[in-house]
């Protein structure tokens, strides 16, 4: 799922930047500093996930685990993901450092908004944090892959069957990803929980 150098358009890029720059600095300021291990092993996880490819169709799939660390790390999941990203870009060679701001969007805005959506049902049963968590991963892959969409097609509408085509790749990684988060989230509730974020009341 990372967009390599040379393919978005410069406005693309630029809008792409802007939004993660923004929202890393919010990141920043909303990361409990008391909990700053938890966000480096979920970074350390994300990280981990995607250097693991597998060629479907037109498309590399990987796993990318940007649900469970949205789900637990809710606005701190953007420099997490931004740490992770620009380590694979430099040592891996993933992606690109002009397209890092794109990618920041493409994996983090989903992880957040799973955080806001699907945070409530965590800890009231181990049914219900299966399901929490199988729908933040189901559902962060899902936006993911059209916000990459939507980042090809603004640059070209051309692009728009290979858009089609990624985010059809995609669905088998959707139910993989939605299976393996919900499995995440009910053993951390019960071997640590003390990385499960407090709900406001």
């Amino acid at each position: 799922m990372h967009i390599s150098e040379g393919v978005l358009s410069a406005p693309v890029l630029a809008t792409g930047a802007a939004l993660a720059l923004a929202g890393t600095g919010l990141g920043l300021k909303k990361i409990d500093y008391d909990r700053i291990v938890h966000v480096a092993i979920l970074a350390s996880a994300f990280f981990v996930a995607s250097l693991i490819h597998v060629n479907i169709g037109p498309a590399s799939v990987h796993l990318i685990l940007n649900g469970i660390v949205g789900l637990l790390l809710g606005v701190a999941a953007i420099p997490a993901i931004l740490t992770a990203l620009l380590l694979q870009a430099v040592f891996f060679q993933y992606g690109g450092l002009t397209t890092l701001g794109v990618n920041v969007v493409v994996m983090a805005v989903p992880a957040v908004l799973a955080h806001y959506l699907f945070l409530p049902l965590l800890g009231k049963s181990p049914t219900l944090t299966f399901i929490a968590g199988f729908l933040a991963g189901l559902f962060s892959i899902l936006f993911s892959s059209i916000l990459l969409g939507l980042a090809l097609w603004f640059t070209n509408q051309n692009f728009f069957e290979t858009s089609l085509a990624i985010i059809t790749a995609y669905i088998p990684v959707m139910i993989i990803e939605g299976i393996v988060t919900g499995f995440c989230v009910t053993f951390l509730l019960k071997a640590y929980p003390e990385i499960i974020p407090k709900k406001k009341k």
